[in-house]
């Protein structure tokens, strides 16, 4: 388990640094919303690992909810650029 959860842990890193070089906003949002959700699958591993649901549906809820508010962000800044 702590071989999987490295390896996650290190997938994690290259979207970190691709927002930390980048000046580009939609770079940016796209790097934070990658690591949401790879934030979320290491939360529904663990849960499953430990057979732990309450883990698992805030899991459930951060994958299907956290990238939809990012989203909404990107549309009003787009929206603001554009004015």
């Amino acid at each position: 388990m702590n071989g999987i959860l490295l390896a996650m842990i290190l997938a994690l890193l290259i979207p970190m640094y691709e927002a930390w070089k980048d000046d580009d906003v939609w770079q940016k949002m796209l790097a934070f919303a990658s690591i949401a959700t790879k934030t979320s699958i290491m939360i529904l591993v663990v849960s499953v690992f430990r057979d732990d649901w309450n883990i698992g549906v805030a899991g459930v809820i951060i994958l299907s909810v956290g990238n939809a508010g990012l989203m909404l962000l990107a549309h009003i800044v787009k929206r603001l650029n554009e004015v």
